[in-house]
């Protein structure tokens, strides 16, 4: 038994690159990510995509929809796919950081800072890797659309590959994008990373 599992990022969102979004409510795909989210769909409309779960947030959803859609499919949500708990940096914007020392701990110790008020970046990959590890373990050969967040897939793909947290800015993913993982009773590789089929 193997599962495929589609590992993608929400398409462009109203704060994209300007605002650490985070968990705030109220932040839907912006009009570029809306078309971002019609190309992804319509690229992955061959798969042979049996659900499709998000984590509950609008950008997520909303992505999550399009491809949903395409495969005559509901949205179903997890809540281990929210995007890391960005705690007091939610809705800061990128540029109001500076030299902050816990801020460049976060960019250069990933593997063990905690964002102030929030979470590690261990405590999130866990959420991810252990829903994906109970997906796995069901008894049916199946291909997931799991559409989350750009760190939460970052944590995915180090989980897979056995890579420190710390080295988890060495690849990008990017909006919307696909990262392919088979995972199985064996273990998980990774066969793809940041394919760009919504950019």
């Amino acid at each position: 038994m193997t599962t495929t599992f589609l590992l993608i990022r929400h398409a462009a969102h109203i704060h994209l690159d300007r605002v650490f979004s985070g968990r705030m409510p109220e932040v839907p795909l912006s009009e570029t990510g809306r078309e971002q989210a019609r190309r992804l769909a319509t690229s992955l409309s061959p798969e042979p995509i049996g659900r499709v779960i998000a984590s509950p947030l609008d950008r997520t959803r909303e992505t999550a929809q399009a491809i949903a859609d395409t495969h005559g499919l509901a949205v179903e949500t997890d809540r281990s796919l929210r995007e890391i708990d960005l705690g007091d940096w939610t809705g800061r914007t990128l540029d109001g950081f500076g030299d902050d020392p816990e801020w460049r701990a976060w960019n250069t110790q990933r593997g063990t800072a905690r964002i102030p008020g929030g979470e590690t970046m261990a405590e999130a990959t866990g959420r991810i890797v252990g829903l994906l590890n109970r997906l796995a373990h069901e008894p049916a050969d199946a291909t997931i659309a799991i559409v989350s967040h750009s760190d939460m897939i970052r944590g995915a793909v180090a989980h897979v590959l056995g890579l420190p947290l710390d080295n988890l800015l060495r690849f990008d993913i990017h909006p919307a994008s696909v990262t392919r993982v088979v995972w199985g009773d064996w273990g998980a590789k990774l066969t793809s990373l940041n394919e760009r089929g919504g950019a």
